[in-house]
């Protein structure tokens, strides 16, 4: 097979952790986003937290090689040095060890051992961040999609937008990983006929941030719900996308274009333009 029918091909990745392989995931999906024409099929595999997993795991991995002809790349963070040692030596993927790649480096500059156990990234250290961190998504799945206004000055942010701009997604994201309230609030056609805000944002503008998308997405994301209603057709979503976005701008609203975004990147805005940064959980 030459380089050129690899790079066409799609390649298998696999994540495979002796713990919940959320960490190898996450680090692995930012290295693979410089990559944005590698075509490629991603397997998350947990808890091989035994050698005969370790060694079933493998044949499995090694099972997809012989069929697709293209060697997997494999990233892992596996703590026990066992279980690592037999993956490592059964399977014949490109293995990319995140944890040995930066906790050795780390332990000879600190000058310390790591605890080399499993879960610390998900382990509660600290209560009461926990229970921010619960007290926040519960704050926002009664805030959803503006069904009550009641203690709405509690919010550490409020996201404004048209229905299906990605306000939900955002909202929980924000919740779940930082502990951050966040309330989310639609804008409607009646707010761009009034031309301002609903009128229980309006002492809230300091905590107001939007988001708008491409009326194209837009489209698409509505017909999955309302196939070839008038809300979901283009012309509609271009214009209360542009209502929302003159409306956004006369109030003087931060926000930005979701379209191409990740979740993560919307989110890391938001905390940064609002000053949410110090309150991560």
């Amino acid at each position: 097979m030459t380089d050129t029918e690899k790079a066409k091909k799609t390649r298998q990745i696999f994540i495979v952790s002796d713990g919940t392989a959320i960490t190898a995931e996450t680090l692995a999906h930012s290295i693979l986003t410089q990559f944005p024409d590698l075509h490629y099929h991603q397997t998350r595999i947990p808890f091989v937290n035994s050698v005969e997993k370790a060694v079933d795991t493998a044949r499995r991995i090694n099972a997809v090689e012989r069929e697709e002809g293209l060697r997997p790349i494999i990233f892992t963070t596996f703590v026990e040095p066992d279980i690592m040692r037999t993956f490592n030596e059964l399977v014949s993927g490109h293995i990319i060890d995140l944890f040995r790649k930066f906790v050795g480096p780390l332990e000879t500059e600190l000058g310390m051992k790591s605890e080399h156990s499993i879960g610390q990234t998900h382990r509660i250290r600290d209560d009461e961040k926990y229970q921010r961190r619960i007290a926040a998504i519960d704050y926002t799945l009664q805030h959803d999609d503006g069904q009550t206004n009641r203690g709405l000055d509690e919010a550490d942010v409020i996201l404004v937008g048209v229905s299906r701009s990605g306000k939900t997604p955002t909202s929980l994201f924000l919740a779940m990983q930082f502990g951050i309230k966040v309330a989310n609030y639609p804008l409607i056609p009646e707010d761009f006929d009034r031309g301002t805000l609903p009128e229980a944002l309006l002492p809230l503008r300091s905590k107001l941030f939007g988001l708008s998308i491409a009326p194209e997405r837009l489209s698409e994301i509505r017909n999955e719900r309302r196939p070839g209603s008038r809300y979901a057709s283009l012309p509609n979503c271009q214009q209360e996308i542009h209502d929302a976005e003159d409306l956004m701008h006369r109030e003087g609203i931060r926000w930005l274009n979701s379209t191409t975004k990740s979740i993560e990147e919307i989110s890391a805005t938001i905390m940064s333009e609002l000053g949410l940064d110090k309150r991560k959980a």
